[in-house]
């Protein structure tokens, strides 16, 4: 499974959290995560997002760099859930692998709980690869990539 951060969303004024859009880093961040991945991860079973605008952009604009032909389903519950809900939306079906594009602080705790420990901090636009069941202390921590480690991010 891979878990994804959103990208750089901007704040604008008057716009509810769920309607926050990308910035302009956000943007290029996204597309630079989706090229990499079109090498480290060509294809992939299932796309789950958070429907919050900024989740959706990052997992449309990734899955076109990464040349993935596969729909992006929205779930509800991953938009202010907890880990137990995104454990239970990455087990849902049998796809894989499943890619989820979501929120702090939930998926680097998910990173931890899914790994059995440990405390990691995912950035903007970081994705985790994780193997092994999507369950409390079943998975591996494979990698993880950052866009400054992609030549992205803040300069």
């Amino acid at each position: 499974m891979l878990l994804v951060r959103h990208a750089k969303a901007g704040r604008p004024a008057g716009v509810a959290d769920i309607g926050r859009p990308l910035a302009p880093r956000g943007e290029s961040d996204a597309r630079l995560l989706g090229a990499f991945l079109a090498v480290a991860l060509p294809r992939v079973g299932r796309v789950i997002t958070s429907p919050a605008v900024r989740a959706r952009r990052t997992a449309d604009l990734v899955a076109a760099a990464a040349g993935w032909e596969v729909e992006i389903e929205e779930d509800e519950s991953l938009y202010g859930g907890g880990v137990g809900a995104l454990l239970r939306a990455l087990a849902e079906d049998g796809r894989s692998p499943v890619v989820a594009f979501g929120h702090e602080p939930v998926w680097s705790q998910a990173v931890a709980v899914l790994t059995g420990g440990g405390r990691i901090d995912m950035v903007t636009a970081a994705a985790a690869l994780i193997e092994g069941p999507p369950e409390p202390g079943g998975a591996s921590l494979r990698w993880m990539v950052t866009p400054a480690a992609l030549g992205g991010g803040r300069h």
